[in-house]
């Protein structure tokens, strides 16, 4: 399916003349009532989300895995033997060793696990034995290569498993599944098609959700979103328990968690400034056991990954000193290892069930073509409402000393995702936020530390809190070109701008091409509908999750409706870099939390007039003749407005008035309210009265140290009480679906309350005291939560008179 789509995007390149075409092909008569007929509206969309999570292992230098591989490798014995011959500074190996020790820490981030092999049950051991194939569709071919990176020798010369935590999570799973008899069918299937919704990508743990939600008014919209990824986290949390439980990795003297956290840990890029990127891929590569036929194959896809965004983050410097913000010599080179794929977030997709019911028809009149038109179009007037989520609802807050403010190393991969103007005033107005400046003169670090600390401390220069450093640290959604927009239309243009980005050095055309909120089209996913890739980290998996769902959906109904009425058009939204810029410098403003930004007086971009004649306090700016000044705030605020009166009926129709009033909470109010200023509140706590009057260590640290333990406990909290209500309404068998699912809830709980069982568990498992039996039981309990969840998803297809197949799975 993905190779015919490569074909067609390289040689089709029809387009259709005109929106009304699209919406005929569509079915949607203009005649009739519109907005019941539209795409995302009602209750058509159906939703998943992808979550990246951070894993770390907590234990002692002689008995985690990733010290020892250090220790072991023949980089660190070369550095000594180097070190001792004096070819190499002793420094090195001192900040090498320095990291090794243990006098702040026995939290090693990212580091894999080892355990006796024997503990596996015979349906563990086959789910790993077929995960170790070099091709799982064609068994004939044998084991991958590198079977020996999975087994090392244990005590008393037993064989151990050595595997990452994302992969330990899926053998857990599959352990529990094959050391229990379960009578009920339904659970144990349910239980196999969970495993491949963990995969083993990347550095960090993702999961996929366990099942498209249908969103609609009755279910909670976002809501249901919010409780199965709050659910998926619970259960993973339960896995790893029941790994450190039945594995024996706390008998081993390894204690493996998992959270969310968008950042690169701090101790994972000291480490990353030490050694070789080789060593560095081949510490922290994901071996991609899990989620991919072939492996190996996708292990070195991550790799690639890792050397282009290194290359292009170094190829960045260079268009610094274009654009005129490095001016001389005196420059930090980023490091050619780059760690920004250790970046978390998540992504939440949805689904239209109307558009991807037509085009599984056959000759469907609604095609690739029009799909492609109307999509590009939606995800250029999503990104003039991007501002509204970030910092909003997620956030990823970082310290940054006057010693970081290196434009080659702080701007990150901003050069390739800005016009040459906008980065020069995003990072004027940056400076002038950091206040780096002494006696009138902007002053930014000069490279040696020593030098950078004296003039930090002397002139009280404190560097500058980022409400979401996650959006600069990684390469959210890259320029278009002249030649090759990105969003025109157009059925290939997306592959011809990659072609371009790798003429330029900062790409390279295997790799899927990042983007803020991309169209995940029928052809290729199975499903027509948009990926939302912006949400670093959610402080609550119930309101900040929900309402960015909710958003993100009333957002892309309202597109939809400004396109079929002819409102918003391809040429009203001109595609150009520059225009490109222009709207996401807004984005980026709100993720760095500058105050303003400038757009030019003569914009050929319509729909962002639109947007400014509702926006207040705008005047012309001094320094830029032929430019506009713009608050963010105020530029949020003309957001809502605009959702407020275009999309009043899809407001009422959805029931987001609630919603739009809590959006207006956060954006005036930002330190009470929104995601960012929560979450700098909970980690600066009562140690100062600023942030900024933190050491920026003192405060990264105090951060991961949240994550990993206050902001885990609330998440699993959280999640119990979703799955409090669920047993709640299991128990009282109510509706049909709960009737039916009864006799298996007592037969798991032995007629016991699981509502009593489940609130007893919550606080064992808080406390790190669930054992054995009662864990297996909770874990059974969310298999038939799960089972039930699914039942009532499918409850109420699309369209009862449709003959057409209503499966919403968009994965």
């Amino acid at each position: 399916m993905l190779s015919n789509l490569k074909l067609l995007s390289a040689t089709d390149t029809r387009r259709p003349a005109d929106l009304e075409s699209c919406f005929a092909a569509l079915g949607i008569d203009p005649e009739k009532k519109l907005l019941s007929q539209l795409p995302f509206t009602g209750d058509d969309a159906t939703a998943g989300s992808e979550t990246e999570l951070q894993a770390v292992v907590v234990g002692s230098r002689g008995q985690v895995d990733l010290p020892q591989q250090i220790e072991k490798s023949r980089f660190f014995a070369n550095l000594q033997r180097r070190t001792r011959s004096g070819e190499t500074p002793e420094k090195l190996l001192s900040e090498l060793q320095d990291f090794l020790s243990e006098r702040n820490t026995q939290i090693w981030e990212n580091s894999w696990v080892r355990f006796p092999r024997r503990r596996l049950s015979r349906f563990a051991e086959r789910v790993l034995t077929r995960d170790l194939l070099a091709n799982k569709q064609r068994p004939q071919e044998g084991n991958r290569k590198d079977l020996n990176r999975y087994e090392v020798v244990g005590k008393n010369n037993e064989p151990y498993l050595r595997v990452p935590i994302s992969y330990l999570v899926k053998l857990s799973l599959a352990d529990l599944l094959g050391n229990q008899q379960l009578k009920m069918a339904h659970l144990k299937s349910v239980g196999e098609s969970l495993l491949e919704h963990y995969l083993n990508d990347n550095t960090s743990p993702e999961t996929l959700s366990f099942h498209v939600e249908r969103l609609s008014p009755q279910r909670g919209m976002g809501r249901a979103l919010a409780k199965e990824t709050a659910k998926r986290f619970l259960f993973t949390q339960l896995l790893l328990r029941y790994a450190n439980l039945h594995f024996g990795l706390l008998e081993e003297g390894q204690q493996a968690l998992i959270y969310f956290s968008p950042h690169p840990p701090l101790r994972q890029k000291t480490l990353n400034e030490i050694i070789p990127d080789a060593f560095y891929r081949q510490l922290f590569m994901s071996p991609c056991l899990s989620g991919w036929n072939c492996g190996e194959d996708k292990h070195n896809y991550m790799g690639l990954c890792h050397q282009v965004l290194s290359r292009s983050q170094l190829n960045a410097v260079a268009k610094l000193r274009e654009a005129g913000i490095i001016t001389n010599n005196l420059v930090v080179l980023p490091n050619v290892s780059n760690t920004s794929l250790s970046n978390n977030g998540v992504h939440i997709s949805i689904g239209s069930q109307k558009l991807t019911a037509i085009q599984r028809q056959q000759e469907s009149p609604f095609g690739p073509e029009h799909e492609k038109f109307l999509g590009d179009l939606s995800c250029k007037i999503m990104e003039h409402f991007l501002p509204l989520f970030a910092t909003t609802y997620s956030a990823a807050p970082y310290r940054l000393a006057f010693a970081d403010f290196h434009p080659e190393k702080v701007l990150g991969f901003l050069p390739h995702q800005l016009d040459f103007t906008h980065l020069r005033m995003f990072w004027r107005r940056w400076k002038k936020k950091a206040s780096l400046s002494c006696f009138g003169q902007t002053l930014t670090p000069f490279g040696p530390q020593r030098l950078d600390r004296l003039l930090s401390n002397s002139l009280a220069m404190r560097g500058d809190l980022v409400p979401d450093f996650r959006l600069l640290d990684y390469p959210i959604c890259f320029l278009s070109t002249e030649q090759s927009p990105a969003y025109d239309g157009n059925i290939g243009n997306q592959e011809q701008l990659k072609e371009d980005l790798v003429d330029m050095g900062v790409f390279d055309k295997q790799m899927s091409l990042y983007q803020f909120f991309k169209l995940r089209e029928f052809a290729g996913m199975g499903f027509s509908g948009f990926e939302g890739r912006h949400y670093s980290l959610f402080p609550d998996l119930d309101k900040d999750f929900s309402g960015a769902t909710n958003l993100q959906v009333l957002i892309t109904a309202l597109a939809f409706k400004y396109m079929a009425s002819g409102q918003i058009r391809h040429r009203h939204i001109p595609d150009t870099p520059f225009v490109e810029s222009e709207r996401r410098q807004i984005f980026f403003g709100m993720a760095v939390g500058i105050p303003t930004f400038f757009v030019l007086r003569t914009t050929r971009n319509r729909f962002l007039l639109k947007i400014l004649k509702q926006t207040d306090h705008i005047r012309t700016s001094r320094r830029y003749p032929g430019y506009l000044r713009v608050y963010h705030q105020d530029y949020c605020q003309a957001l809502l407005k605009l959702l407020r009166k275009d999309g009043a009926d899809l407001v009422e129709m959805f029931g987001f008035t609630p919603l739009l009033d809590e959006l207006q909470q956060r954006l005036e109010r930002p330190q009470r309210y929104s995601a960012a200023g929560r979450l700098v509140q909970e980690i600066a706590g009562n140690k100062a009265t600023s942030p900024l009057k933190l050491d920026a260590d003192d405060f990264n640290q105090a951060a991961e140290k949240y994550y990993r333990e206050d902001l885990r406990l609330q998440h699993m909290q959280q999640a119990f009480a979703f799955l409090q209500e669920d047993l709640q309404e299991l128990e009282a068998g109510n509706s049909r679906t709960d009737a039916e699912l009864r006799p298996l809830l007592a037969q798991l709980m032995q007629d016991k309350s699981a509502t009593t069982f489940c609130l007893t568990a919550k606080q064992d498992l808080l406390h790190d005291q669930l054992g054995s039996q009662p864990l297996q039981r909770l874990l059974n309990l969310m298999l038939l939560t799960e089972h039930r969840d699914r039942l009532l998803a499918h409850q109420r297809p699309y369209n009862p008179q449709d003959n057409h197949d209503s499966d919403p799975s968009i994965y």
